[in-house]
């Protein structure tokens, strides 16, 4: 992208940012994009350049939670300062948000916000997983966000097995769209450069070690984010990203790179596992019991769909595992406890009557 022609559209600033600034009174100082974070500080852009940037003693007084600080592709309020410096004076509503929970941590974490399209690469050697893959097409629905699937490293099978699983992915998301990709053979990559369009933001997820750090570096055709040198052990990247950082592309799409984890934690997800699992939202409409769980209850049909060879197993069972975990972590700390205890009786109970017997 020409910095010397940026515009705020170019960055992914549109008429909802626009409108929010004005309703909030903010348009005394300029506004900037959150491009990179590090460490309590921020890199920023807008039609001026690149400023580093920091909030104000007064936000972090106020802040409640992790939610309240930026993240990168949020728009914010700033203060020019000398020296390519500036104060972030406030954050303006965010169109759309990506996060995840961390098992041990009560807060939600910020991916990115702001995300007009979630790439969720799934490499194919050993670690494909498409159980993890439904985890974040839960986050992107969630968020609002339209979740595209990238396969990468599709030079390490053979074209049948390829469209074998894209066979069965299909089946089991009718909808998401699918880009088979090679950063070895190249195969793909124009597929993926035409699908990014300009003034759009685009996020790339996924495991560590899956080439996310070199399909951008291909997008960008150099080597801009610094991958390691493959292991001849295990066949992966050595992925070295530490901070989630935005880049540009010659075309005018924006791309945001993250750390790969191990760890997906849905977090508040309903809506995201309603339109992930749509079909199974479809059937419990017509279950005997309203509250059904789909577990264990007589006139359940989406066990009967299951039993029947209607319904996708794996798929099943991951969402009786997403909607367990969503409802877990929709407790309190005190109903937490409060579920451990009972749970601590009940095997105390189950040993006791192991030792009478």
């Amino acid at each position: 992208m020409d910095k010397a022609k940026i515009t705020l559209e170019n960055l992914g600033y549109n008429k909802f940012f626009e409108s929010n600034r004005e309703n909030l009174g903010l348009t005394k100082y300029p506004v900037a994009r959150i491009v990179a974070e590090y460490r309590e500080v921020y890199r920023v852009r807008n039609i001026e350049g690149e400023f580093l940037a920091k909030v104000t003693g007064k936000h972090m007084f106020t802040a409640i939670k992790r939610e309240d600080y930026p993240a990168v592709g949020d728009w914010v309020i700033i203060e020019e300062l000398p020296e390519n410096k500036a104060i972030i004076r406030g954050i303006l509503p965010r169109k759309t948000i990506l996060k995840r929970k961390y098992s041990n941590k009560q807060e939600n974490q910020i991916i990115a916000a702001n995300i007009d399209t979630a790439f969720i690469v799934e490499s194919m050697d050993r670690d494909y997983n498409l159980n993890r893959f439904e985890r974040f097409f839960v986050l992107a629905i969630e968020g609002n966000i339209t979740p595209v699937m990238i396969l990468n490293k599709i030079d390490l099978i053979s074209k049948i097995e390829l469209d074998n699983r894209i066979n069965k992915i299909q089946n089991r998301f009718a909808s998401v769209n699918i880009i088979a990709t090679s950063t070895v053979t190249r195969e793909g990559l124009d597929d993926l450069r035409n699908y990014i369009k300009m003034g759009e933001t685009y996020c790339f997820l996924g495991s560590s070690g899956i080439g996310k750090s070199s399909l951008i570096n291909r997008l960008l055709q150099k080597d801009e984010i610094k991958t390691r040198e493959m292991s001849l052990v295990t066949g992966k990247g050595k992925h070295t990203t530490t901070t989630r950082e935005m880049y540009f592309l010659e075309n005018g799409g924006l791309v945001v790179d993250n750390p790969g984890t191990r760890e997906v934690g849905i977090a508040d997800s309903d809506m995201g596992i309603e339109g992930v699992f749509d079909e199974i939202s479809q059937l419990s409409k017509e279950c005997r019991y309203s509250d059904c769980t789909h577990m264990h209850e007589l006139g359940c049909m989406v066990l009967k769909a299951v039993e029947e060879e209607k319904l996708d197993k794996d798929k099943y069972t991951n969402f009786i595992k997403l909607k367990k975990e969503a409802e877990f972590y929709k407790m309190t700390d005190v109903e937490k406890r409060e579920k451990d205890r009972k749970f601590g009786e009940f095997v105390k109970k189950a040993k006791n009557r192991l030792k009478d017997n």
